[in-house]
């Protein structure tokens, strides 16, 4: 039960939802450096339904934790996506994450019907190495 409450606080301040940006945008957690090398670490979308493609430097990655609004949700510990294979999708009900090879990820954002600036938020890590990108997309 510790362990569970220390995991939930650590990613709760590793993974903050809100707007603002701060530590968590330049967060590099660990000893070891920059071996992803994300082509950008912040992208602005349309409110429309709108995508990108971001490519690493680095080939092998994982997608960990992933922030949406105000839920968290924890790729590490499900068990129905291999996040250790060349490829995969994770589909939620308004966006979609595919890691196409090893150095392509695809993000698809829905219609933002919400009249409010989203922001999805991926924390990315390989080895002890942690880093995030901010998916902005725009109010309608």
């Amino acid at each position: 039960m510790k362990k569970a409450l220390v995991l939930i606080a650590a990613l709760i301040i590793i993974c903050s939802c809100s707007d603002e940006k701060g530590v968590d945008e330049q967060m590099v957690d660990g000893d070891w450096d920059d071996n992803i090398k994300l082509s950008t670490k912040d992208v602005d979308l349309a409110s429309h339904t709108d995508s990108v493609i971001i490519t690493t430097e680095g080939d092998y990655w994982l997608i960990g934790y992933v922030c949406f609004e105000d839920s968290i949700y924890d790729y590490y510990h499900q068990e129905s996506i291999n996040l250790e294979a060349e490829s995969y999708v994770i589909t939620e009900n308004d966006f979609l994450i595919e890691r196409q090879d090893k150095n392509t990820l695809f993000v698809k954002l829905n219609e933002n019907t919400s009249g409010n600036k989203r922001v999805l938020n991926i924390t990315i890590s390989s080895g002890d190495y942690f880093d995030n990108v901010f998916i902005n997309q725009a109010a309608n």
